[in-house]
């Protein structure tokens, strides 16, 4: 009974550090009166990369960064700026590495094709590999002079 407590506890202790993390981004300073505001902020928020973080979104970062990023994403919004707006507005200032998921365009082609193609590359470069590589040839019986001399290596 005490391994199963011990066990249950554990679990809880997970679990609660797992989930925690994410509410500590957003401080109650930061959260607009306005719910309809606040949850387009969230909605911008979750797709701009924390510049410290580099792989978590703003909202889930507790870097300086990333709160100044909640912070001036709020205040466009206050300003009335379109969600599309702020994420330009956010772009122009910090460039395109902001974002989370890339744009496509001519600039971002390589980024887009480059892994496909390699793996193709690589599946094609596999292929005739393989197909070039001698079949093997059946094995023919040990003559009785090999087999003595075998038998002759085998006992020492």
């Amino acid at each position: 009974m005490k391994n199963i407590l011990k066990l249950f506890y554990s679990i809880m202790l997970i679990v609660a550090l797992v989930f925690s993390q994410a509410a500590m981004a957003v401080q109650p300073d930061e959260v607009l009166a306005d719910p309809v505001l606040e949850k387009r902020a969230r909605a911008i928020s979750v797709n701009l990369r924390c510049l410290v973080c580099q792989n978590q979104n703003i909202d889930d970062s507790d870097a300086p960064l990333a709160k100044d990023l909640r912070i001036l994403v709020r205040e466009r919004l206050i300003v009335g700026d379109s969600d599309g707006e702020v994420l330009d507005y956010v772009v122009d200032r910090y460039g395109e590495y902001v974002l989370l998921k890339p744009v496509w365009g001519l600039h971002t082609f390589l980024l887009w094709v480059a892994g496909p193609a390699i793996l193709l590359f690589g599946f094609i470069a596999i292929f005739f590999v393989a197909k070039k590589q001698p079949k093997a040839k059946p094995t023919k019986e040990l003559s009785k002079a090999e087999k003595a001399a075998l038998k002759k290596l085998e006992d020492g």
